[in-house]
């Protein structure tokens, strides 16, 4: 028998995916959401290729991020905030049918959390340093898909992509062109 065999190929890919999320610091709980592993199997992954092999990896603990404020609470995250959410679209991961897909370790959710380690990872190498966690990057995207509390959307003022909060009473631009109102307004030349 050998590894390369169909049937153990979605073993193969929740194990790779879980360890992948693992380097990523996701809870066990959303590795577990995600691949359809047992909170046991995880652990052992992470003693096993993990816990002694590389750098520290924290392993965290409690109830995911559940903030949508915490996206905007400042110019720098709002423009972090953005490009991920960015990268979320260009691999099509904001339609709500590929997030319904997205639970349990089925292909089609293997497929998809691909994607959104893939958006993540690239967010790590164009924001150094980083200012939205694995599992804050996951919310953002669930936010986002319910567009109850933040939505995509576009700054009035140059038409950039955008994450809008839907409970602000007035739409704000992009962080770039806030930053230029602001910086307009304390110099008075």
């Amino acid at each position: 028998m050998r590894i390369t065999d169909d049937r153990y190929t979605r073993d193969r890919q929740r194990f790779d995916l879980a360890l992948r999320m693992i380097q990523h610091e996701a809870r066990t709980c959303t590795i577990r959401t995600w691949t359809g592993l047992t909170d046991d199997r995880i652990r052992k992954l992470y003693r096993s290729y993990v816990a002694d092999h590389g750098p520290a990896i924290k392993r965290h603990r409690g109830r995911s991020p559940s903030h949508p404020a915490y996206f905007l609470k400042n110019l720098e995250t709002r423009r972090h905030t953005a490009a991920l959410a960015g990268l979320y679209a260009i691999l099509g991961l904001l339609q709500k049918a590929v997030a319904e897909r997205s639970v349990g370790g089925t292909q089609a959710a293997l497929l998809w959390a691909e994607k959104f380690c893939r958006a993540y990872e690239t967010y790590l190498e164009l924001h150094r340093p980083h200012r939205i966690s694995f599992e804050h990057a996951f919310y953002l995207l669930h936010a986002l898909q319910a567009r109850v509390e933040l939505r995509p959307g576009a700054c009035p003022d140059c038409g950039a992509f955008t994450v809008v909060d839907t409970l602000r009473v007035h739409s704000s631009g992009c962080a770039l062109c806030e930053r230029e109102t602001r910086e307009g307004h304390r110099d008075p030349g």
